[in-house]
């Protein structure tokens, strides 16, 4: 099969839908033009009608070319299901168990999820974030070998761990999800703050980076009491609860139990800048220093990569 030279991607998360029409010459995707849209969870469950509606200009002009897509469009609540494929996984094993079908014109290659199972067989999946891992691995041939692991911060975070190439683990902390939901739903912030306070951050981070008897619950609670003391100003509250947040993210990560600091190559962020700078800032408290990389920079390169794979020639 001959690749065409442009194709559609789209990240089509719960909340939101990017598109983007790429030049594929060479071996990354070029950019040529991005849309938005509604996310799954906004989009009604017709799903082709906002697809078609939001790439209509592309395909009046370039006709019906490939559409590969990636996110909770692809989850059981989407518009087709891709199965999770499960650890370990290879950037190959995610292209080969893409779910293709016809929508108006254009033929649409749904990308799967990637699930997980730890000793104890606590089960764990990502869906959306496997086309960053994809990506981070293609930005380095360094990134093939070796022990790695990846943080990518958002409303759930991701830990996976990548050997040689390969996911061999995810672990999921909904750490962005209980940050909106105690800031608007439970008596602890009262005032919201536009901006990071960094002192109160650090001081909420410090709590629980430093727990040697898992205070998270109790640590929790401390934004409404030093509040009522005095001891902490509305204004800085959400801060403070961040860091605890966070810091309480990371402090699990580093007593995972599936791998060892020692012996990992490297630990990189992904995604957006300012949330990245967070995680960073709370690492280096614990003497760590992860490596950043923009999200749309691996989702571009991710995203190639299952170009290559589906539809090389």
């Amino acid at each position: 099969m001959t690749a065409p030279d442009k194709v559609i991607v789209v990240d089509w998360g719960a909340s939101c839908l990017r598109a983007y029409l790429c030049l594929a010459a060479g071996q990354e995707l070029t950019v040529l033009d991005s849309v938005s849209g509604p996310g799954v969870t906004k989009a009604g469950n017709d799903f082709e009608a906002v697809l078609t509606s939001v790439i209509s200009s592309w395909s009046a002009s370039y006709g019906g070319l490939p559409v590969l897509m990636s996110g909770h469009i692809g989850s059981n609540l989407g518009w087709h299901e891709a199965p999770y494929v499960f650890c370990p996984v290879s950037p190959v094993d995610v292209a080969l168990h893409a779910v293709s079908f016809m929508a108006g014109i254009h033929k649409v290659y749904v990308i799967p999820g990637v699930s997980c199972a730890d000793s104890d067989q606590h089960m764990d999946v990502m869906r959306g974030e496997e086309i960053h891992v994809l990506g981070w691995l293609k930005l380095d041939s360094r990134h093939e070998q070796g022990t790695h692991l990846l943080c990518l911060p958002g409303t759930h975070t991701k830990w996976v761990l990548v050997k040689d190439g390969v996911i061999s683990m995810v672990k999921t902390a909904i750490t962005g999800e209980l940050y909106d939901l105690l800031c608007h739903q439970s008596v602890l912030i009262q005032q919201a703050a536009e901006q990071m306070d960094m002192c109160a951050f650090q001081r909420g981070a410090k709590l629980t980076l430093e727990s040697e008897n898992g205070q998270f619950v109790h640590g929790l609670f401390s934004v409404r009491t030093l509040q009522v003391l005095g001891r902490l100003k509305p204004e800085e509250a959400s801060s403070y609860l961040s860091g605890l947040l966070i810091g309480s993210d990371i402090r699990a990560a580093l007593m995972a139990q599936e791998w060892r600091l020692d012996e990992l190559a490297s630990i990189t962020l992904i995604g957006s800048p300012p949330l990245c700078g967070l995680f960073e800032t709370t690492m280096k408290m614990k003497q760590l220093t992860p490596g950043c990389v923009d999200d749309k920079q691996t989702c571009l390169s991710g995203f190639s990569a299952i170009y290559r794979a589906v539809l090389k020639e």
